[in-house]
């Protein structure tokens, strides 16, 4: 999860104003099948398989969880944290299952996952890990990173970007990304979700369900495949075709989403549109930090140092967006803040502990959210916190 993601790249990214539809997103991966299909590959949006209604989860408690990194989950960390858990109402942990470089963070023998991906030992006994989490009453979610991966666009650039030196392309922290238009991307990216399934994981997290930041700007000297459907429609048909594939295995499909996308108009730059992707899962995670926020968001000079203020009026502008979607409004969960954004300078942020914490639960109390995520890159939490 990007979390130094900054409010310039999204006025870069979000005021064109929506984009028009070219395609019902019910039909997306047809007709992304019929553009770019090869003959070896099969088509999945021709496979039936049988719908669950409603919540493929419906006994999951009211979830209230911390981001946990493999190197903790399969670390000497996952005591205390299986500690915190066990004495707090916190009861589930986001674990990385594909991480932010592309690497699958253990051990797998499946072929497929071992052909494209990079699994690693980070999590040294997977089913193992799978059973403490039983044993300690708690909600697994897999967070799987799709279209930032390094691992893959080196071992196959034809599905990434391409520069015209033909070397890959990069951000400035040397991150790769893959293209969401290449239906094998989609294909490999929820066959690690479907394996995390079978593994016992509840939930299924997206992350980085777009393209690069400021991509709009960094398209025409790229070379990459793509086709008449608009970046929005593209990342938007991946999640529907993640949620068709993975209901029937019995695990939520959630997605993490920039937390100021509920208050402006659709970043078409990356291709999120808030109020379409929520509506094709069953749990949508706005990332609200308020050290992510700038000078004037929700009338707040420095609204790090604002946590319920900030986090109220998130949550009101999420509201906003998704309350018209009625009976088909998926849970919302947010990420909040329970790290220190010292790099705001002196003045401009606090120092994060239990009362910043629990001014922004009772935020989303106010707003009528009940559950949460805690985002601390190091899973270091706040102790005597009331969750």
């Amino acid at each position: 999860m990007n979390i130094f993601v900054t409010f310039f790249l999204l006025i870069n990214t979000v005021f064109g104003g929506p984009q028009t539809n070219g395609n019902s997103s019910g039909n997306l991966w047809n007709t992304l099948k019929t553009l770019q299909a090869k003959p070896t590959t099969p088509d999945p949006g021709n496979v039936q398989t049988p719908q669950v209604s409603g919540d493929p989860q419906p006994k999951a408690p009211i979830v209230k969880g911390i981001y946990v990194t493999a190197y903790s989950a399969g670390g000497e960390r996952m005591a205390s944290l299986l500690n915190l858990l066990d004495k707090t109402e916190l009861n589930a942990m986001v674990i990385d299952v594909k991480d932010d470089l592309g690497n699958i963070t253990y051990k797998t023998d499946n072929p497929e996952l071992q052909k494209l991906g990079s699994p690693q030992p980070y999590i040294k006994d997977i089913n193992k890990l799978m059973t403490t989490l039983k044993e300690h009453d708690i909600y697994p979610i897999a967070r799987v990173v799709v279209f930032k991966d390094s691992v893959l666009a080196k071992k196959n650039p034809e599905y990434s970007f391409v520069q015209k030196d033909g070397t890959l392309w990069q951000n400035k922290n040397k991150d790769k990304f893959v293209n969401p238009y290449r239906k094998e991307v989609w294909e490999y990216n929820v066959e690690v979700a479907k394996e995390a399934a079978k593994l016992g994981f509840k939930e299924i997290q997206f992350d980085y369900v777009r393209f690069p930041e400021g991509f709009e700007k960094k398209a025409d000297g790229l070379k990459f495949t793509k086709n008449e459907l608009s970046r929005v429609d593209i990342v938007t048909g991946f999640v529907e075709y993640a949620k068709k594939e993975l209901e029937p295995l019995g695990v939520r499909v959630s997605v993490d989403i920039f937390g100021y996308a509920a208050s402006v108009p659709a970043a078409e730059g990356i291709g999120q549109d808030f109020t379409k992707i929520s509506n094709a899962v069953h749990v949508i995670s706005p990332m609200i930090y308020p050290s992510h926020y700038s000078t004037g968001w929700f009338k707040q000079k420095d609204p790090d140092t604002a946590p319920y203020a900030t986090i109220k009026g998130a949550m009101d502008d999420t509201h906003k967006k998704l309350d018209p979607l009625g009976d088909k409004k998926p849970i919302i969960r947010p990420w909040i803040q329970d790290f220190t954004a010292s790099w705001l300078g002196k003045g401009h942020f606090t120092k994060y502990g239990p009362a910043e914490v629990e001014a922004q639960i009772k935020a989303l109390h106010d707003s009528g959210v009940q559950e949460y995520l805690l985002w601390n890159a190091g899973n270091k939490y706040s102790e005597g916190a009331k969750f």
